[in-house]
């Protein structure tokens, strides 16, 4: 425990080498956007822009349509999140208060689906939405929410089984004896307590698929449909780069994640702590 400031001094001197590597590269994706075509491929590097063009931010909004990718990234991630914790939810429910023959095998089932990368999915999963119809025109982004969905489930559903597993059982006979069903002891009674652990299993499944690349780039059939990390590289040309617009819009696309994340930075650390201590 840090309690004299003394010892908050000598914390905050260590953690800064970490600070300093964690915010380096969004240090030079901000001296980047600001600098101009000419300075940014200049032989001498310069961290700081010699003369400043804030006018990027502008101009990345007129090279693309940005605000549509914004709009699409939106679609994708609040989507995969809503349906992360419609399936989470009861499902974490039931492993974390219910007690049946099976339980820890499904428990470390779900675990080992963690094991495998998504890519490996991929091929399957492309022929079935192709079967289905899902990868022609604005169903591409039920195709992008059902599998980033389905990637980030494992997490929800452990994080939230081992929030619902700290919950006083005599909180859950009270509902029910006070005449709640399952169902509104679940949403009256427990989600209001296990508030941290359900806002950070939104935050997780907000944030990764917000930054999923490859479903995205497999699975949209045209430019209008594009999430943001699919159309960024398109400043990358075959014969050049527009690095000054590209990093103006890839500084751009963490503005959502970042604001989002200092909203409920509180209840993501504690959902995050209390969900791992049974």
């Amino acid at each position: 425990m840090i309690s004299s400031p003394g010892q908050r001094t000598l914390y905050f001197l260590g953690m800064l080498p970490l600070i300093a590597i964690i915010l380096l590269p969004y240090a030079i994706m901000l001296s980047g956007a600001l600098k101009s075509p000419a300075e940014i491929v200049a032989p001498e590097f310069s961290f700081i822009p010699q003369h400043p063009q804030p006018g990027n931010f502008v101009e990345v909004f007129r090279a693309m349509p940005l605000g549509r990718f914004f709009l699409n990234s939106t679609i994708v991630a609040v989507g995969a999140m809503v349906l992360v914790l419609l399936c989470a939810i009861p499902a974490a429910y039931a492993l974390g208060r219910l007690r049946f023959p099976g339980r820890r095998a499904i428990l470390f089932a779900i675990l080992t689906t963690q094991m495998f990368s998504p890519i490996v999915l991929i091929i399957a999963l492309f022929s079935q939405f192709t079967g289905y119809g899902l990868l022609e025109g604005a169903r591409c982004y039920l195709a992008l929410i059902v599998a980033d969905a389905a990637c980030r489930l494992a997490f929800g559903v452990w994080l939230l089984t081992g929030y619902f597993s700290t919950v006083p059982r005599e909180v859950e006979e009270a509902a029910l004896i006070d005449g709640c069903t399952r169902l509104q002891m679940l949403t009256r009674v427990l989600l209001p307590i296990c508030k941290p652990g359900v806002v950070t299993t939104m935050i997780f499944a907000f944030i990764t698929a917000w930054n999923e690349f490859v479903f995205a780039l497999t699975f949209v059939p045209s430019d209008e449909f594009r999430p943001l990390t699919v159309a960024i590289p398109s400043f990358i040309g075959q014969y050049g780069a527009d690095w000054h617009l590209l990093m103006a819009a890839a500084l751009l696309a963490t503005v959502p994640v970042v604001v989002m994340f200092l909203l409920v930075e509180q209840h993501l650390v504690r959902g995050l702590s209390a969900g791992a201590i049974k």
